[in-house]
């Protein structure tokens, strides 16, 4: 196998270890955002609950910024057909998560009822928004996008915004997202409260990883029924970044499930992320908090695994084209400068995944509403 070869695959799974890697902590600070005005009734409280997720909340975002950032070195073509596509959803995506850091900022610099009600507000939405969106997303390529190239490599998008934003699938995509974050942000309120805080997390996390499991069920079903892509003709690993030309392409029902029926053990990813789904709400009925949010780890590996694997070597296919989808082969960067940013990458994600393990370590602890109304250093 060519060493380009390798290199675009190891690139792939990188990207995917960063998705989950996002989905996970990054949703696990939407998630209190999100359950914010539910979990605490009380100034009180919601400067607790603020609190558990103020030191971590701004470090965690870094698995958002190296998501897009390996899209854009690793995977130009993807990066920039990507962005064009949804570009009103990336600017309501950039706008929540702008609102965000100003509400941790701004919400107590003011004793006013009205004035940090209307910043509980924004974490509402800026907790919700981003995971629907980014849910969302992949329930639009699981469906194709319609969009093709001209001649000169031009692209040009062929369905309008709302034809792709509100499909049922799509919504189920999304809703899936904030159940999972709910979930993961209902455990680390859990895992770092205390009564009656702790309670009522418990409560809204057994809600958020039934939903997930359910809505992933029937999301099974979908995709199963759906029209997805496979090609037809084996493709040349090694082609250069070119969409216009070295893939022949079907558009056809049960295509996604053609990868899972090649190759049997693919299976285990959704039955991990089910499982993981289920066995999660248990431990969080059994106040086992700490494995509660190892096994949300599970649920995010299996759903985007599931997503990876029967899309392979699909990133975001066209309906209109489909021999011009965008695929691993196809939307890469240099062999060279794949090799320069895998070099980067195996020094500076150990260290962020050090920094990140050493930070939540040394903030262990319960955070207690007494101690927070008494402190106005606090957010």
């Amino acid at each position: 196998m060519e060493l380009y070869v390798i290199l675009k695959l190891i690139w792939a799974t990188i990207l995917c270890v960063l998705l989950i890697g996002l989905g996970l902590m990054v949703g696990m600070d939407m998630g209190v955002g999100t359950l914010l005005r539910f979990v605490g009734l009380n100034d009180g409280e919601r400067r607790t609950a603020l609190n558990i997720i103020g030191p971590h909340w701004d470090g965690n975002q870094v698995w958002f910024i190296l998501g897009g950032g390996a899209i854009f070195a690793a995977f130009p073509t993807l990066y920039a057909t990507s962005f064009s596509v949804f570009y009103v959803v990336m600017i309501l995506l950039l706008f929540s998560m702008i609102l965000r850091p100003v509400a941790f900022e701004y919400r107590s610099k003011a004793d006013s009822k009205l004035w940090r009600a209307s910043w509980d507000w924004v974490f509402l939405v800026s907790g919700f928004l981003p995971m629907f969106i980014y849910g969302a997303a992949f329930g639009n390529i699981l469906e194709g996008v319609g969009y093709h190239f001209g001649w000169n490599g031009q692209y040009y998008q062929d369905d309008s915004f709302f034809s792709y934003l509100l499909s049922p699938f799509v919504v189920l995509c999304g809703l899936m997202s904030v159940a999972l974050s709910v979930y993961q942000g209902g455990v680390m309120l859990m895992l770092r409260s205390e009564n009656p805080i702790y309670d009522r997390a418990q409560r809204y996390a057994i809600r958020g990883g039934i939903l997930a499991a359910v809505l992933f069920a029937i999301g099974g079903v979908f995709i199963s029924r759906m029209k997805g892509f496979m090609m037809t003709e084996p493709a040349n690993p090694a082609m250069p970044a070119n969409p216009l030309h070295g893939q022949h392409v079907a558009h056809t029902a049960g295509a996604w499930l053609h990868n899972f029926t090649a190759h049997p053990v693919l299976w285990l990813l959704p039955l991990l992320g089910l499982t993981s789904m289920v066995l999660g709400t248990v431990a969080v009925r059994h106040n086992k908090s700490v494995v509660a949010w190892w096994v949300g780890l599970g649920s995010w590996v299996g759903t985007i695994g599931t997503v990876a694997a029967a899309m392979f070597p699909f990133f975001m296919p066209s309906t209109t084209a489909p021999d011009q989808s965008l695929t691993i082969w196809n939307s890469c960067a240099s062999a060279y400068g794949l090799t320069c940013m895998l070099v980067v990458a195996l020094i500076f994600v150990p260290l962020i995944l050090c920094y990140t393990s050493w930070c939540y370590y040394v903030m262990r602890g319960k955070v207690r509403t007494a101690d927070i109304i008494h402190d106005s250093h606090s957010y």
